[in-house]
């Protein structure tokens, strides 16, 4: 069974990852506004280089990878954000405030990420994994193929 809730976008989307961050007990600062910002700006997964770049441009100034990557590891943490395992990338997540596994179809051709929700699936590999005495932190599933756009073209 799919999972259905509410999808974010542009200013609604901040004040959610902003509420909930700060429901987690953590502070909004305007570094982490700008990270999320950024990330949300970009139309598939984009790495800690990425970001650090885009907002260097930005703003003018030096931003290093690894403040980007500090940030980028709390988001994931806190849901704001999920990391695309085989592309060491990362997405916003547009429902913050709802907790679940994600699986990612990769297109190999343009590398547009889509993120579907099927909680009955990822509860099936957790239950696997379980019976096979391990106890599943946090199931990656990533499938890799075409997307509908590079198919057609």
């Amino acid at each position: 069974m799919a999972h259905t809730h509410t999808m974010h976008e542009g200013t609604a989307l901040t004040s959610e990852a902003k509420a909930a961050l700060e429901a987690s007990g953590e502070q909004w600062t305007p570094m982490r506004a700008t990270v999320f910002d950024a990330l949300a700006g970009f139309d598939r997964p984009a790495s800690a280089y990425d970001i650090a770049d885009r907002i260097s441009r930005s703003e003018d100034r030096r931003v290093a990878a690894n403040s980007v990557y500090r940030i980028l590891d709390l988001f994931v943490a806190k849901n704001l954000a999920q990391r695309v395992e085989t592309a060491n990338a990362y997405v916003v997540n547009a429902h913050p405030a709802c907790h679940h596994d994600c699986i990612f179809l990769v297109c190999e051709q343009c590398g547009q990420t889509t993120h579907i929700d099927d909680d009955a699936l990822t509860e099936r590999v957790r239950a696997s994994a379980r019976g096979a005495g391990f106890t599943p932190v946090r199931p990656v599933i990533e499938v890799k193929g075409r997307c509908a756009n590079c198919v057609s073209a």
